[in-house]
């Protein structure tokens, strides 16, 4: 006879094996479906659920498969990986580097503000990491920069997309916690420009304490000064400008879905190709091939993580989750820094897919009851998962720096130098949670301001109680009370 396991230990076991199955360097899309099923017959034969439930299973998976807000995903990946090629970055970081050349830190100034500008257009941190270390990393070697700020450098301007619409981030966010795309891109816009402000602060504090570890460009290596080099500026920007209008600006002001907008933005990054004069068919063919695999790599997440948040709500895991946070002293502020410390520690090890498919829907209905703005929420998530590409050995714009380095590059030199960067990342969530209106005041004016505002998820019926949307697009329907049995 199967031993009996006690009711309550089960969210417990569930959540020990997935960490075992990861700690081993298992898939997590594989890791969350076998760890869900082997639990969820488990329950079964324990009558802790019906068979019933899992039959619930080929619905939320259609689900996910028919969701039109994950089509803007591919649309925004393809997007990137053709601007990384298509010498947009190029010309924008001659010239900014031109127009910042005569100043300390002028290098450092060009990479933040160009990869901010990248990741207005192109929304994948992939993209604006490898098109910067590129570029820049040699240009910065030539003239002196430190080692370490060079690449730190490099690396957080392209973790700044992670942050600044149209985000990917935002995008898997809005749809986790069954909010509007357009209002958690209006709600990052306060955040992004603090975040470039804080790094452009710190390059200008290091270039008045250490001088030398970024000089201004010889004067013989400026060789653009006048109108000469404002068209050069003008031709980097102009494209630029129009392309954010396309996919951003169509978005915040309700003229297209964040689908359609990604759609404009692919096509608009085809053209900048052929205006560059880079469209082949190989470009293409490396963008639809980078895309299949991200896109792939989510929606596979995805189906694992619904069959392990179905098995685990049905064995009162999302319960045991609510009474455990509700209980943390401090109320909700003790809760937000339980969470932002909780999500920081598992950045060191998840990236922020496994993060935003696992961790956000089961944070989210705690959030809710304790009258937390979802918006508000899902933005400052995004400023504390952002450190996930930066933590040491793990972040994975280090791994794609380290790839794109040359040799002469230490890997010592690329972790020492995100530090400081993450610690400048974990300033912009502290100033997010003390400073709630930088995320309410670009909402809707007729909704109350404040990170304590009362959220309601609607579905096309009208409105029903605050809790956490399920996986895969399922947010607007309601879930079906679980067909739970007594166990023997």
């Amino acid at each position: 006879m199967t031993p009996m396991i006690p009711l309550e230990w089960m969210p417990q076991l569930m959540f020990g094996g997935l960490i075992v199955f990861m700690l081993i360097g298992y898939p997590v899309a594989f890791s969350l479906a076998a760890v869900g099923l082997f639990f969820g017959f488990i329950a079964i034969d324990h009558g802790y659920f019906a068979f019933s439930l899992m039959q619930a299973m080929p619905e939320r998976v259609f689900g996910i498969m028919s969701n039109d807000l994950l089509l803007s995903i591919p649309f925004f990946t393809f997007m990137g990986a053709v601007l990384e090629r298509c010498g947009l970055a190029e010309d924008m970081l001659e010239s900014m580097g031109q127009l910042f050349g005569p100043v300390r830190g002028g290098l450092a100034y060009a990479v933040i503000i160009v990869g901010a500008i990248l990741g207005a257009i192109t929304g994948t941190v992939a993209a604006s990491v490898i098109a910067m270390g590129v570029i820049s990393l040699p240009i910065m070697m030539r003239y002196g920069y430190d080692m370490r700020l060079s690449t730190g450098v490099i690396a957080a301007s392209g973790t700044i997309t992670q942050l600044i619409p149209p985000s990917l981030v935002l995008v898997v966010l809005a749809d986790v916690l069954g909010k509007s795309v357009g209002d958690m891109y209006a709600g990052a816009i306060g955040p992004s420009i603090v975040q470039v402000l804080l790094f452009c602060a710190y390059i200008l504090v290091l270039s008045i304490v250490r001088p030398t570890a970024m000089p201004a460009l010889p004067r013989d290596a400026r060789t653009m000064t006048g109108w000469q080099l404002v068209s050069k500026c003008l031709w980097g920007m102009i494209p630029s400008v129009v392309l954010i209008f396309l996919v951003l600006g169509t978005i915040l002001m309700g003229l297209a879905t964040p689908t359609e907008g990604g759609a404009m933005g692919a096509v608009g990054a085809i053209v900048l190709a052929a205006m560059h004069r880079r469209l082949t068919w190989n470009l293409i063919w490396q963008g639809m091939e980078s895309t299949m695999r991200i896109s792939s790599m989510v929606i596979f997440i995805l189906v694992g993580s619904s069959v392990f948040t179905l098995v685990f709500r049905g064995v009162n895991g999302d319960t045991w989750i609510e009474h455990m946070l509700l209980d943390l002293p401090g109320g909700a502020v003790g809760f937000l820094i339980f969470v932002n410390v909780f999500v920081f520690v598992l950045a060191f090890f998840l990236d922020f897919f496994e993060i935003a498919f696992i961790i956000i829907p089961l944070l989210a209905p705690v959030a809710a009851k304790l009258g937390i703005d979802l918006i508000w929420f899902g933005v400052l998530l995004g400023a504390n998962m952002q450190t996930s590409f930066m933590h040491p050995p793990f972040g994975f714009a280090l791994f794609y720096l380290r790839g794109i380095a040359p040799k002469e590059v230490k890997s010592s030199d690329i972790y020492w130098g995100a530090i400081p960067w993450v610690g400048l990342q974990l300033i912009l969530v502290a100033i997010i949670i003390v400073w709630p209106g930088l995320v309410t005041g670009f909402l809707d004016k007729d909704a109350p301001a404040g990170a304590n505002q009362q959220i309601e998820i609607r579905d096309d019926d009208g409105v029903r109680e605050n809790e956490a949307p399920l996986l895969g697009g399922e947010a607007a329907k309601p879930e079906p009370e679980l067909p739970r049995v007594q166990p023997k």
